[in-house]
């Protein structure tokens, strides 16, 4: 048979499909339009499950490209992780032509925060109400739900990326992974999804030829992120962190690492730390110390810091004041102590009293409002029995 027969065969045999078709509408309409509705929700179904399935960093980078600006929020007194979160969500959204603007609450006070702001020049404003937001947008890292500023309780946030146990979701981009070990993790992984090449710290991006790059100080961050949530990759991590941090190892400034993980240390902290080690009270592998009161509030996680190296210790709570506010902070190796649930337990029933966290990190804070201040401006709870009520939470008791 001829090119040219197969051809009017095939018009023929695609005329008495298109007849049969006219006249099976027209005989049983309403099956015909019930079978062509099946057929648009079935390729409407297959299309949204195929989306649905892309990476977490495609739909997420779309999300950004959605938007001309956005404000990148940190938690209050952002630590390495929350700031490198911060800086490589922004990196992706100027990739796809989306201005960032990096913001938090608070004060960066603690040496290793300050040195790692410094040391990776972060562009960062701080604001204090609700209408100093630099944009609509707004993305949350490292923690779920607004906090530290008036009016943060009005806000809906875009998008939000943590790693903390909590209820809040973006409009358009939620991500908590609880299992990860810290945000920065997370961030590298959108990088990850998108194909992104780390750039070495001596090329510049225009140099690897990539659609999209992960520059050195970005991938710097996001290690030393990953680093200070995990304890060097020894505590509380998961398989993807060590994965990421293998992503990003072809991109890391070895000498700016080193400059951020070993800054000058105050002497204020030193002696916090000397005051921690001093009066310390112990009852079986649990610590508890009482540094009194302080200026430099950052010496009290760093002081909890070097009481959970002590021989035999598994859990500690370090407590500290502040202009008549008590401040704890919490370190656990022990799995029978989530420090995050344990600090919460230990003020449930505390007026004014704020704690959160993770199982092997926490801090918690009792301020001079809602009924438990003397008319002296001393707090009503004795610190002794703050102190045991920490130990009896640490132990199970309540």
């Amino acid at each position: 048979m001829s090119a040219r027969s197969e051809r009017l065969v095939l018009l023929q045999d695609t005329g008495s499909i298109l007849d049969g078709a006219e006249s099976f509408v027209r005989t049983y309409p309403e099956l015909a339009v019930a079978v062509a509705f099946a057929a648009v929700s079935l390729v409407g179904g297959a299309y949204a499950l195929l989306r649905f399935k892309r990476p977490l960093g495609t739909r997420f980078l779309e999300a950004l490209a959605s938007r001309d600006e956005i404000v990148v929020l940190m938690h209050p007194n952002p630590d390495p992780d929350a700031m490198a979160a911060a800086i490589g969500v922004a990196c992706l959204a100027r990739q796809v032509d989306t201005a960032a603007t990096l913001q938090y609450t608070g004060q960066i006070r603690h040496q290793e925060n300050r040195a790692f702001r410094t040391v990776l020049d972060l562009d960062m404003d701080p604001i204090e109400h609700v209408s100093e937001l630099a944009a609509e947008a707004v993305v949350l890292v490292d923690h779920n739900e607004p906090r530290g500023f008036a009016g943060a309780e009005g806000v809906l946030p875009f998008a939000v990326v943590d790693h903390h146990p909590g209820n809040g979701t973006g409009e358009a981009f939620t991500d908590v992974r609880t299992g990860y070990g810290s945000c920065s993790s997370i961030v590298a992984e959108y990088f990850r999804d998108v194909g992104a090449t780390p750039v070495p710290p001596e090329m510049h991006a225009s140099e690897v030829g990539a659609e999209y790059t992960l520059p050195s100080e970005v991938s710097t961050g996001l290690l030393y992120g990953i680093l200070t949530d995990t304890s060097r990759l020894t505590a509380g991590c998961s398989a993807a962190d060590f994965s990421a941090a293998g992503y990003l190892y072809p991109g890391i400034d070895e000498d700016r690492l080193n400059r951020i993980a070993n800054p000058e240390v105050s002497k204020e902290v030193l002696e916090a730390k000397a005051r921690a080690i001093a009066g310390r009270q112990v009852q079986g592998p649990f610590l508890v110390s009482d540094v009194g009161a302080l200026s430099n509030l950052d010496a009290i996680p760093q002081a909890a810091d070097e009481l959970i190296k002590m021989e035999g210790v598994t859990a500690t709570v370090v407590v500290g004041e502040k202009n008549g506010n008590i401040y704890l902070s919490g370190r656990s190796r022990d799995d029978r102590v989530h420090m995050g649930r344990t600090l919460k337990s230990a003020l449930a029933d505390l007026p004014g009293s704020s704690a959160g966290g993770h199982a092997r990190m926490g801090g918690a804070q009792i301020t001079r409002s809602d009924g438990i201040v003397d008319t002296d401006g001393g707090l009503r709870i004795e610190r002794e029995a703050l102190v045991e009520r920490l130990f009896e939470s640490m132990s199970g008791e309540t």
